[in-house]
């Protein structure tokens, strides 16, 4: 169970979300007529790391000693805390199919991560335009919508709350020292920890076949077979069949239709949202029962296309979709039973 691979990069992707956050913010500074704008720096790493820095004396000639510059931000990991106040049932399962793929796993684990944001500057306008371009998005939280694990295809909401603000003046020494002022937000990330994912490639289930014997024998041969596939309960493929001849009213139990060769009864159709399903056919007049699969009943002006759902429809539907079942009853009496492997009545 330990020891098994699995990575899908939960904690790296939070921190490069809660970066983003930050990546556009500017400062402008005016002098008469002329604004200079300039874009603060974001970088991750202690706050540490950046003061040591300011410190040093700029040296050309040798590489990486030049000195930084003010105004920046830096923001970096302070701990990571199991959150009991969103646990789930871990028995549950998020499942994902696209097509014949299924993807799922176990309920993620909340997780809350500490950040810890710095504003470094070295005049006190600069650090405020900076702090109100942040405070008035947290009240004290603001949502990230991130997609963590593609495969899963489920995109949540994280809040990520300002827990508090501390304020530091480091103006000590002689007149050769740097003022630095700095800005020290805490923030909490409330994130999901996923486990590994199952991959049930090829395992949807798209057809049900049931035989039934009066003999209890488990070698008893098929006397009714019961088979069922997935029905669309609207078009899905775009392509129209024919078109309205005339307008129809929202009571109209027949329709007529410019080409009605291509329908025959107990065929539904669709024309703009109303499913609608074929009786009887004389002519190009199409005798329907309006208001089909829980539909609403509509008026149509003339000309409307009449979209045919078929077996081609019922190839587009996946299994998140709202769907149906065709329902086919056969008998037999030569004796045979059917081989679940192959298939086939031997």
């Amino acid at each position: 169970m330990l020891g098994t691979y699995n990575y899908n990069s939960i904690i790296k992707k939070t921190v490069v979300g809660f970066g983003t956050l930050f990546n556009n913010i500017e400062i402008r500074r005016t002098q008469g007529s002329k604004t200079e704008v300039m874009k603060v720096p974001l970088a991750y790493g202690p706050k540490q790391k950046f003061l040591a820095r300011l410190r040093q004396l700029g040296d050309l000639s040798t590489r990486d000693q030049v000195q930084i510059t003010l105004p920046r931000i830096s923001f970096e990991i302070q701990g990571i805390s199991y959150d009991p106040t969103r646990k789930v049932s871990p028995t549950q399962y998020i499942r994902h199919t696209s097509g014949s793929a299924e993807n799922k796993a176990f309920m993620p684990v909340p997780y809350n991560i500490n950040f810890e944001l710095a504003i470094l500057a070295k005049n006190q306008d600069d650090s405020l335009q900076i702090l109100e371009q942040i405070l008035p998005f947290f009240q004290p939280s603001f949502n990230m919508t991130m997609n963590l694990v593609p495969e899963l295809g489920e995109k949540r909401d994280y809040p990520v709350t300002l827990t508090s603000i501390e304020y530091d003046d480091q103006y000590e020494g002689d007149y050769d020292t740097r003022r630095t002022l700095i800005y020290t937000l805490q923030f909490v990330a409330k994130t999901f920890i996923y486990g590994p994912l199952a991959d049930k490639s090829g395992e949807v289930i798209t057809k049900a076949i049931v035989d039934y014997a009066t003999d209890a024998v488990p070698t008893a041969p098929r006397e009714v077979r019961y088979t069922t596939t997935p029905t669309s309960l609207v078009q899905r493929d775009g392509a129209a069949t024919s078109q309205l001849s005339a307008a129809a009213d929202d009571n109209d139990g027949i329709i007529n239709v410019v080409d009605a060769s291509g329908f025959t009864a107990k065929t539904n159709i669709q024309i703009d949202d109303e499913v609608m399903r074929i009786t009887k056919k004389s002519g190009t007049k199409l005798y329907v029962q309006r208001a089909w699969n829980n539909t609403t009943e509509a008026a149509h002006v003339n000309g409307s296309n009449i979209f045919k759902i078929d077996e081609v429809d019922h190839a587009f539907v996946d299994a998140d979709d709202n769907f149906g079942f065709n329902e086919l009853y056969s008998e037999f009496t030569d004796g045979k039973s059917r081989n679940p492997t192959t298939g086939v009545d031997e």
